[in-house]
């Protein structure tokens, strides 16, 4: 398997290198050079089994055999070990046909960690194997860091630098990151939001000469690795309920894209899948582009539901690759006007988007009525992301004949404003987090400068 850019530039790559790479050096994503696919007998045949397997059977493809099926088992096997449920992202029902997918039981209660675990154990087997070191740098809007650390914090070929937006994080959210004491792991609050921090870790993986060789490595969802673990839900869930002898449809709570991209790449290798509900906060440059082909910047809007709170949507740019028929200089210069000033898709690649696409937007206030909504009618008490994801599915499905399923993309206590907003007491955090709020922090405040932040990573690197 090799994997190419969006934008058409940079040498095509294999699997191991594309993992540590992460970004392309056109400023594009990597994507497969052609996408694996199922048989229907084969879909089929992933009904009832643990969900390890469905992850070795839907990521080996993609692999490529550049790592041992012995040793990719036993990489799969350990990530979803430090999953509290035994089903790993279990389903549960909300009404005769609308689902939960909970995809908050791993370590830091967010769907971040179902590909995290796995890319911090790839990385590390990588490493060694090449007898390296590695920089990882990522910026977050809320889970991305925690679950990051969480997969590397005990990896020996790392060190980790996460930039959070200073004071833009919820508690629970900064403190899963700043109270693990890991000497590789380094917090750093950025004077800004989160697209100043994320400006300037792509900034770094275009010039990386502040780290005088060491190999700086992506773990945001531009690296493919996280798309990759993020596919197997979809198809896990989707078998589940029947497929591949009926369709289903999922509505995602989505900002960079990378997840509701995984989905995509599910229908693409052969799930049948209806329809795709973007749900989004007021931060809606995916349902605006998609209603009223309004592909431009705006001003960032605080939220209630922090982690979508983004004006540049990254991963969109690997969807629109794909409905530009993969013409790399096309999204290139797309991408470029987008940059620069307002601007708009093509007509032909928009109808395709909207043949699978459909969204809706979600303001605070809506945020907080249905979470009390959602209680009275199923008891379950929704973090506001996931509120967006289940009032999207209401107003945006194409039908109620099909299932579908909605992804629960965190646990309602890492939100615990939201949901005291919203008439409750609060949501208690898990056993094992019970002191979380009284732990010893770590973490420094710099200004959203690019050399004021390199130089930080370059000296606190072991």
């Amino acid at each position: 398997m090799r994997y190419i850019s969006t934008r058409g530039k940079a040498p095509a790559l294999s699997f191991e290198e594309v993992v540590l790479t992460g970004l392309a050096n056109d400023g594009g994503l990597y994507v497969p050079e052609h996408m694996p696919t199922f048989s229907h007998d084969e879909l089929a045949a992933m009904a009832g089994l643990p969900y390890s397997e469905i992850a070795f059977r839907v990521m080996k493809p993609f692999v490529g055999g550049e790592i041992d099926d012995d040793t990719f088992r036993r990489l799969i096997d350990e990530t979803y070990a430090t999953f509290k449920h035994d089903a790993v992202v279990p389903l549960k029902q909300l009404s005769h046909n609308h689902y939960l997918l909970e995809l908050f039981h791993g370590p830091t209660l967010a769907f971040k960690d179902v590909a995290l675990q796995l890319l911090g154990r790839l990385l590390d087997h990588f490493l060694a194997k090449r007898a390296e070191k590695g920089v990882i740098m990522g910026a977050t809007s809320g889970d991305t860091g925690s679950a990051a650390i969480e997969g590397c914090r005990h990896c020996d070929n790392l060190d980790i630098f996460i930039l959070h937006p200073h004071q833009r994080v919820s508690a629970v959210q900064r403190r899963q990151m700043t109270t693990v004491l890991a000497d590789n792991v380094h917090n750093i609050a950025i004077e800004g939001n989160f697209d100043d921090a994320q400006a300037m870790v792509k900034a770094s993986f275009a010039d990386q000469g502040f780290l005088q060789g060491t190999r700086l490595i992506a773990v945001n969802s531009i690296n493919w690795a996280r798309i990759m673990a993020q596919i197997v839900y979809y198809v896990a869930s989707a078998v589940a309920l029947g497929a591949p002898h009926r369709e289903v449809s999922f509505c995602v709570p989505s900002a960079n894209f990378g997840n509701l991209f995984a989905g995509y790449m599910a229908k693409r290798m052969g799930l049948p899948v209806k329809q795709f509900v973007i749900a989004t906060n007021a931060n809606d440059i995916l349902h605006r582009t998609l209603t009223d082909n309004d592909f431009s910047k705006t001003e960032l809007k605080a939220t209630l539901a922090p982690s979508m709170d983004i004006v540049v949507s990254s991963n969109f740019e690997r969807l629109l690759f794909e409905a530009y028929d993969r013409d790399g200089q096309a999204v290139a210069d797309l991408m470029a006007r987008f940059a620069d000033s307002p601007t708009s898709l093509h007509d032909a690649p928009l109808a395709e988007l909207r043949k699978l696409f459909a969204s809706h937007s979600v303001d605070d206030d809506t945020i907080l009525e249905v979470i009390q909504e959602a209680f009275e009618h199923t008891g379950e008490l929704l973090d506001p992301h996931t509120a967006t994801g289940y009032r999207a599915a209401q107003r945006a499905r194409a039908d109620e004949t099909t299932p579908m399923i909605t992804l629960a993309t965190a646990h309602p206590a890492k939100f615990e404003e939201a949901v005291v907003k919203a008439g409750f007491k609060g949501a208690p955090l898990p056993d094992n987090m019970h002191d979380l709020m009284t732990r010893e922090e770590r973490y420094d405040v710099l200004a959203a400068e690019l050399k004021a932040v390199q130089a930080y990573v370059a000296e606190h690197r072991h």
